[in-house]
Order: C-alpha cells, then sequence, then structure tokens
C-alpha cells in the first residue's frame, strides 16, 4: 500500500468524523471539530487525487465513509441493524476491496 492509498484511509476516517459531527454536534468545540474533520478530509483526498485514479478513489474513499459512518451509528448511537443493513455493507466493503485490487494490479 503507498502513501497515496493511506491518505484515503485517513481521509474517510475524517470523513466519518465530520459527518457524524454534523449530525451530533451541540456546542462550539465539537462544532470547529467537525469543521477542522471536513478540511482535513478534504485535504488528503485533494492530495491522494494526484497519484490515484479519480474513480476508484472516490469510490474507496465515500465507501470507507459509509461504512464507517454506518458502524458509527450503530455503535455509539444506538442505530439499528438489520441482516439486509449488514448484507449490503459487506457487499460495499467487497466492492472497494475489488476495486483497490484491481488498480493495485494495474499499477504493478
Amino acid at each position: 500500500m503507498n502513501k497515496s492509498w493511506l491518505l484515503v484511509i485517513l481521509g474517510a476516517i475524517l470523513e466519518i468524523g465530520w459527518v457524524t459531527g454534523l449530525a451530533h454536534a451541540t456546542n462550539i468545540g465539537e462544532w470547529a471539530i467537525t469543521i477542522m474533520s471536513v478540511i482535513l478530509s478534504y485535504g488528503l483526498f485533494t492530495m491522494a487525487a494526484k497519484e490515484l485514479p479519480m474513480g476508484t478513489l472516490y469510490a474507496v474513499y465515500t465507501g470507507l465513509g459509509t461504512v464507517g459512518t454506518i458502524l458509527t451509528g450503530i455503535w455509539l448511537f444506538d442505530e439499528a441493524i438489520y441482516p439486509l443493513k449488514a448484507f449490503l455493507m459487506i457487499s460495499l466493503l467487497i466492492g472497494i476491496v475489488g476495486l483497490k485490487m484491481v488498480e493495485t494490479k494495474k499499477e504493478a
């Protein structure tokens, strides 16, 4: 895994933070963290975009952010998890891994 993919993963983690912050921030400190997460997340995405194919980059970035946000909702905010929801999240992760593997083979 090269540096650009690490930037994507860090950006996706920050995306989880800012999406969660948009829904749950209640004071100025939480809003400040949310805003900083947005800025850093997009900054990392932009840096990774200089090295990685845009379509794959965006799919991986948003996919990881989506799954992470769903899991955060389940773990921290008692959101419901249903078998179909779990299946779809696993399918999304399989697709993300598949895209990453295809790009890795292409780069080699």
